[in-house]
Formats: structure tokens, sequence, C-alpha cells
């Protein structure tokens, strides 16, 4: 059965993610747009600490996990989000229903791999400058979508029961839109920009994770991540046109070399396998080189990124045949983020929350899970916008056993 649901999944979402907004903060502007997490729900609901060495979930922050799986594993998922922006003096709300994941993990005896879809960053923000009242004054409307996609295969071996290291192989691609309209006030015509930058790259991870008991059923888990820093390549276009006038005004194609830069991730923890657990999560990211021809802004830099999380989850008894509900997981995280922008002097941040349950498939390891995300970015100070946003997500993991032959009495 789970041959199929992937087949079904990958026709579908192969093509719904390449026209979806993924966002809609105005922060997703700047560079190659709003940074998507890398990892599944089960991992997001907890804020990104990843680093038990599990057997049936699927761990696509650390490479090395894929050596750990005792099934084929198939996890999907998305969100719903919703978010208020306000500024200094105003205020909106906007929706956005997106695809955050696809990916397969297959064991092999010592080794394991695992290839996938996963958003890398998406652009979708709608801004109005309304001048319209001031003499000569010009008034905008900024419009963009699109975002970066990657499509991804890794690789992991299990040197020790307790030790594994992995490697992943990720490609890069994707297309953004953005549009700007402008108009003088007094004046009959309007005046539209519009570039297309199409963007590439090959970018490459390795992980390892380690873990070691403590005392009787309490174990240590140790993650260890490396992102190596990479280049973008985009290929951007310019058109103008002018209201009232059949003719466009093209300009000449500019390519570009944007720098994805390297990133470390620690993360440790303890607790009891399928009981319980608590740990954190540090994630340092250099500063990168993101900056369009079309977005750049003298009001506007790119700093180091950083993260601190720490989250957990519990399982009453993960084995009851008795009570449904003590199989349950559940999970909750903390994160406070830097993200790596700097607009008029002020360092943009992400504070959040994570809640979530890991709900069990009768008669299967698969399960169904749910999670909430709720939190505030930017600010309103320094004429910026702040946004309060709550998402809500649901993802499917699907376990079954493959390259089995079938035996017949």
């Amino acid at each position: 059965m789970i041959k199929k649901i992937i087949i079904s999944a990958c026709l579908l979402i192969s093509f719904a993610s390449f026209a979806q907004e993924g966002t809609a903060s105005p922060y997703s502007f700047y560079g190659i747009g709003d940074i998507k997490f890398k990892g599944t729900l089960e991992y997001r609901s907890m804020a990104g600490v990843a680093v038990e060495q599990d057997s049936i979930h699927l761990n696509i922050e650390n490479p090395s996990s894929y050596a750990n799986l005792m099934q084929t594993t198939f996890t999907v998922g998305g969100t719903f989000g919703t978010s208020t922006l306000k500024s200094d003096s105003e205020s909106a709300k906007a929706q956005r229903t997106t695809f955050d994941y696809l990916a397969v993990g297959i064991p092999m005896g010592k080794f394991g791999a695992s290839f996938g879809l996963i958003p890398l960053s998406s652009v979708g923000y709608k801004i109005l400058s309304d001048n319209t009242a001031v003499e000569n004054g010009v008034s905008a409307q900024l419009n963009g979508k699109g975002g970066i996609n990657k499509v991804y295969f890794g690789l992991a071996y299990k040197i020790k029961p307790n030790w594994s290291i992995g490697a992943d192989l990720q490609y890069n691609f994707g297309k953004i839109t953005t549009t700007s309209i402008e108009q003088v006030t007094g004046v009959q015509n309007t005046t539209s920009e519009t570039n297309v930058s199409t963007l590439s790259g090959v970018n490459f991870d390795i992980g390892t994770m380690y873990q070691t008991k403590l005392y009787n059923k309490v174990n240590l888990f140790t993650s260890l991540s490396y992102t190596f820093a990479s280049t973008l390549t985009s290929e951007s276009t310019r058109e103008i046109t002018v209201s009232g006038d059949p003719d466009t005004y093209p300009y000449p194609n500019v390519t570009q070399d944007l720098k994805l830069p390297n990133k470390l991730t620690i993360g440790a923890g303890i607790g009891e396998s399928r009981k319980w657990l608590v740990g954190t999560t540090l994630t340092f990211q250099d500063e990168g080189r993101l900056g369009n021809y079309y977005n750049a802004a003298q009001n506007v830099q790119y700093e180091k990124y950083s993260k601190y999380a720490i989250g957990g989850y519990y399982i009453p008894n993960y084995a009851s045949f008795t009570s449904y509900l003590s199989r349950i997981t559940y999970r909750a995280g903390l994160k406070y983020e830097k993200i790596g922008l700097i607009v008029n002097n002020e360092s943009i941040k992400d504070v959040g929350m994570t809640l979530g349950a890991g709900i069990p498939i009768p008669g299967y390891f698969s399960n169904v899970n749910f999670g909430i995300e709720f939190g505030k970015r930017g600010t309103v100070s320094s004429d910026l916008v702040q946004e309060n946003y709550v998402n809500f997500s649901v993802g499917f993991s699907f376990n079954d056993k493959w390259f089995v032959k079938s035996k017949f009495n």
C-alpha cells in the first residue's frame, strides 16, 4: 500500500509545490525569501530538536539518521498558516496553505538511504504604499511570489549500533517573480516593472549521531550536522511597461552568483527511547550573500543566523494494549532565532512555541501527526512590521517492510 501512496503523492505534490505561495511575510521580499524549516512535523513540533536515533520516524535534518530506520518510511506534511501583520499605525491579516515536505527513507542493513522534495525558501508578499494625498507623491504596489525547492538524496552508514554517519546531496531550483506598480499623484499612467529570477545550484550536508547509556534506561543522545557553503546561480530578466503604451521595454538579462552560507547544527538530549526525551539544538550560520539585483536596498544588511531551541516528547505507554490514549506521543518546544536579516538597523528575530501530538494508526507502526506553532517575528519599531503567526500542521508517516520475499506454506 505504501508504494501506491508514494506514487500518488509524488505526482500531486510535484505540481503543487511549484505554484504555491508558501509565506505571507513582507520579509520574504529580501534575499531568496523566507527560509523554510528543513524537517518533518515530528521534529518541528519540538522546535526542531532532532537528536534521537529514531527507528520509525524519518529525520531529514541529520542525514546520518537514515541508518537507524527499521522499516521503509514515507512521510508527507503540510501547513495552514494565519498571521497578523502590524506596523505602528496599521494591521492586516493573511492566510496560506502550503506543502512542507515529501520524503522516503529506506533501511539497507547497516546502510540507510533517503530521498525527497522540500521547499528551501518561499516568497509571498503584497505591500501597498499609498501617497495619493501628497502632491507629486509616488504610490506603489509590490507583489512577490515563488521560491526555491530542493530535491535531495542521502546515504548513511551505521559504524556501531550507537554511532552512525551520513551525507546528503541536494539540488536547489526555483523561480521568483516580483512586480512593482508605481503611480505619481496627478499622473494618469502607471509604470509596471516585472522581474523574473530563475535560480539553481547544488549543496552538500554531512552529519553524525551518537548515543550512550547514562544509567538504567536513560540515554544520552547527540547530533552534529554541517552544511557546506554553496553557490546559487540566479538568471534574471526585467521588463518595464507603461499603461496606455503597447510596447514593453526589456532590460538585458542579468546572471548573478548568490552565496548560501555554511551552517553548523549541534544537538544533545537525554531520555528513554519511546518514552520521553528532553533536548536542545543550537544552529549557527555564516552571513550569506543573498541580495539579488532587483531587491537590493540601502537599508538592508545580511548577518549571521542563529537559532536556540529546546524541546522534547512524552509517551505514557508506547506498547499499551488496553489504552489507545497511552500510545499517543505528546511534543512541545521553544525557539529563538535571529533570521540573518537587518532592516533599518534592526536585527529581525523570530520567537515561537510549538505543540504537537502523534496519533498511532492501529495495527501499524504508522502515525498521523498534528502540530501547532505560534510566535512573533519582527518588530513595529524603526518603521518595520511585526508578524504574529499561528501555523496548524498535519503530517503522515507510513511505515512498511520492503524487499521481503513472501512465504507460502
